[in-house]
């Protein structure tokens, strides 16, 4: 595959060539078939369009670095189909996959049904968090757990054979391309422009879901102007497999009200499609338009003067990277107890250790991270060290890399400050990939 070339999804269709069409995008860790008890109904109004995620269900193994790299490949993908204008259905990523889409290419959306998703997934720390995961111990630890995340305990118990197809599923998924969709998903935030989003949408969420459930759900349908509120009782995270018959019936009456009027383009020419009338509610809502909920905000980076030598400030460059390497928490942490005696300081790191030097582009973080462990385990700073190890993990090194390093500067830094660091890391390594059960 070339560099600048985008590669295509797999994909099949299902349903009359003449019907429009209507996508129904996976979750992380499924493949189509989360989709098969829902094709039969909807095939009598549309033609179906399901793809797989990059290195999913045997799908080639090209990873997608971000949501709209996703969106990107599905565009690329539907164009050489000759598909312009669409219905699109989601789960969790794939419901990310929407609202991108409603907010990057509107004039491709017709209608919207985004389900088990969030404005924002969880934190950015949790998806990298889990990325570590994947990278030290495989897909086994994620894909025992995926029932627990997945289902409720009833249904799990009562149904071993789709709980067995879940585990196989993530199993059988290509680890680099489930690391680099956790990635997608640790950056994917769009809170601040659910206003922009102008299609109808349906929100729909499992009254059980303890991912991404009611509360994540109502946040979506207080910022996007043209939206509903669907709970199904009884579901958890991935609804469309626990509740089929209640999903199914949704989508059916969704998109059949408010696929919003013109001309719809299938898969082998253009229709047209009357006026949407005025939609039902469909699910119980309050009678009062829905509340904000309130949404934890990132601490803001400090206000600081543009430089005057005509180069672009590096402080917002340099918090972002700062984040993305140690996390979150640590750096939220280290703000919040930085007052008139120590702000400075961490204002003077933010913008040149991690705008100015962290954020170069002669070495990738990787290598910059062995470059760092080592200078610690030199200079004997073993605190600094501790975070440094959970942030080379977060870089891409594996537990086997990170003792090298630390081999390597047992011969140059002393056998004595090895020694110690290598006590810190084992117990920060052991911290940062033991999978919880």
């Amino acid at each position: 595959m070339s560099e600048t070339t985008t590669p295509a999804l797999q994909y099949r269709f299902d349903g009359p060539e003449d019907a429009p069409v209507l996508i129904l995008g996976p979750s992380l860790g499924t493949t189509w078939h989360m989709w098969d008890r829902q094709v039969p109904e909807l095939i009598k109004q549309w033609r179906v369009f399901r793809f797989d995620l990059p290195g999913h269900g045997g799908a080639p193994a090209y990873p997608a670095a971000s949501v709209g790299d996703l969106v990107a490949r599905l565009l690329v993908t539907l164009d050489s189909l000759g598909v312009q204008r669409f219905g699109y259905a989601g789960c969790a990523l794939g419901g990310a996959i929407g609202v991108e889409l409603a907010l990057r290419h509107p004039e491709r959306l017709a209608s919207l049904a985004v389900i088990s998703a969030s404005p924002r997934f969880g934190t950015a720390d949790e998806f990298r968090q889990r990325g570590v995961i994947v990278r030290t111990n495989g897909l086994d630890p994620i894909a025992r757990t995926s029932p627990d995340r997945w289902f409720t305990t009833g249904f799990a118990a009562a149904q071993p054979a789709i709980t067995d197809w879940a585990v196989q599923m993530v199993r059988t998924t290509d680890p680099g391309c489930y690391i680099a969709a956790c990635e997608a998903l640790a950056t994917f935030d769009v809170r601040a422009e659910l206003g922009s989003v102008g299609v109808p949408t349906l929100v729909l969420v499992g009254s059980d879901d303890k991912v991404t459930g009611p509360a994540e759900a109502r946040t979506l349908v207080a910022g996007i102007p043209d939206a509903r509120l669907a709970v199904v009782p009884g579901a958890s995270h991935l609804v469309p497999v626990e509740q089929p018959a209640a999903v199914t019936d949704l989508l059916v009456r969704h998109f059949s009200t408010a696929w919003q009027p013109g001309y719809v383009e299938s898969s082998t020419g253009q229709i047209a499609i009357p006026a949407a009338p005025v939609k039902p509610v469909l699910a119980a809502a309050p009678q009062q338009p829905p509340q904000s909920v309130p949404i934890a905000e990132i601490a803001p980076a400090a206000v600081v003067p543009p430089r005057t030598n005509g180069r672009p400030d590096p402080y917002d460059a340099g918090i972002k990277v700062r984040r993305e390497v140690l996390g979150d928490a640590h750096v939220d942490r280290a703000l919040a107890q930085a007052d008139e005696f120590s702000g400075d300081f961490q204002e003077f790191i933010t913008r040149y250790a991690w705008g100015e030097i962290w954020d170069r582009p002669g070495l990738d973080r990787r290598s910059r991270s062995c470059v760092t462990l080592t200078a610690l385990v030199a200079g004997g700073h073993l605190e600094e060290l501790a975070f440094h190890v959970r942030a080379a993990l977060r870089n891409g090194l594996t537990p086997a890399e990170i003792k090298e390093v630390l081999l390597q500067a047992a011969v140059y830094c002393g056998v004595p400050a090895a020694n110690s660091a290598f006590k810190v890391a084992q117990q920060v390594i052991k911290e940062e990939t033991t999978p919880e059960e």
